[in-house]
């Protein structure tokens, strides 16, 4: 009879080993379903890297990408760091950028230094308040943070929804439902061709990474994230400390959906984030809650949502194909980490005693 049990801990070559066979087998796995489903799974590999990165500007489509999905997933780690489980990614980046476009659309005359910083403390707000709702409602009264924090995901798309249809409708889209653009102050700078949102990402990274490694709130987070009773035993405001960082999560949230209205779409819709706030789960587990591991991983995933949008366009290959490498990445990268907690053996004691019991 098989038996899961606890094996001891690996040392970290034979775990760097094991994720590394299991990155090989999900990239063969995958070539085996586009096999399946009627393509050349080499050229389909070949023309995703080139897509994503073939060119100057596809890279820069590709840092386009992974700009949000970084931030999203920097503010989804703070609040996973003390198992708060916080799907509402989506939904605080709409609210961030709900939160920029309020200072957009009311001081719109101010010059670009303050309009913009302005914005961004607006939509850090919006998305930290966003978040606080799910937060107050566990301390209170313990509600599920995983079903509020999904079902505000859709009442903030709503929201956007509503605003799009009715007051901030652009009344010069010829009866068009069009959100109104931002005004010229509110686009953010560029940096070789690019908007400096990278560059608020890579600080962002430094900033978790100090905060999680370093501060004294950031090792009160983990520490509850192990054991809130050890937190509360140590005299901790358990309270205090999940508001706090659980508004740092939100807000960071926020940032990405301000980077994504301010740098790109220089406006708002319901489709701004097109779903990268539950890629953001994905990439956080992936990276294993570490910020600077995330860079890399919010990258690579990048890579295949840029190159899965050039298949559609060049080899008329659906998107989704991306989208079921994704899946195949996640299911073996989480199956190694399964492997180096647990192992498999077979119980031969099990195995006689249930004979002795059929005879």
């Amino acid at each position: 009879m098989l038996k899961i049990i606890k094996r001891p801990p690996l040392a970290e070559k034979k775990m760097f080993i094991l994720r590394l066979l299991a990155v090989v087998f999900a990239i063969a796995a995958s070539m085996v379903i586009i096999a399946l489903l009627g393509h050349n799974p080499i050229k389909v590999m070949i023309e995703m890297v080139r897509g994503s990165i073939g060119s100057k500007y596809r890279i820069s489509e590709t840092i386009n990408k992974m700009v949000p999905l970084l931030t999203l997933s920097l503010g989804v780690c703070v609040a996973y760091k003390m198992k708060f489980w916080n799907i509402g990614a989506e939904g605080q980046f709409y609210m961030g950028a709900y939160g920029a476009g309020v200072v957009a659309f009311n001081f719109g005359s101010l010059p670009s230094y303050l309009l913009l910083p302005a914005m961004f403390l607006g939509g850090i707000l919006a998305g930290g308040l966003w978040a606080l709702i799910p937060a107050l409602l566990k301390a209170k009264w313990q509600t599920s943070e995983t079903l509020v924090t999904l079902m505000l995901n859709y009442v903030a798309i709503r929201w956007i929804t509503y605003l799009q249809y009715g007051p901030w409708r652009d009344p010069k889209a010829a009866g068009l439902p069009r959100m109104m653009h931002f005004p010229d102050a509110a686009a953010l700078p560029e940096i070789g061709g690019m908007h400096i949102g990278w560059i608020i990402a890579l600080v962002l990274v430094a900033f978790i990474y100090i905060l999680i490694r370093y501060s004294k709130l950031g090792y009160e987070i983990t520490v509850m994230g192990e054991n809130p009773r050890t937190a509360e035993y140590a005299g901790m405001n358990t309270f205090r400390i999940l508001l706090i960082a659980i508004m740092i999560s939100g807000g960071i949230c926020g940032i990405a959906g301000i980077i994504q209205a301010t740098g790109l779409e220089h406006s708002i819709s319901p489709v701004l984030s097109s779903g990268l706030g539950f890629t953001a789960i994905i990439t956080a587990w992936l990276s294993k809650l570490q910020p600077v591991s995330l860079v890399s991983v919010s990258f690579l995933f990048a890579m295949m949502l840029q190159g899965g949008s050039y298949l559609q366009s060049v080899m008329k290959v659906p998107s989704d194909v991306a989208g079921v490498i994704q899946g195949v990445i996640l299911f073996f990268v989480l199956g190694s980490e399964f492997f180096t907690q647990y192992k498999i053996v077979w119980d031969k004691r099990r195995d006689e005693e249930s004979r002795r019991v059929d005879a």
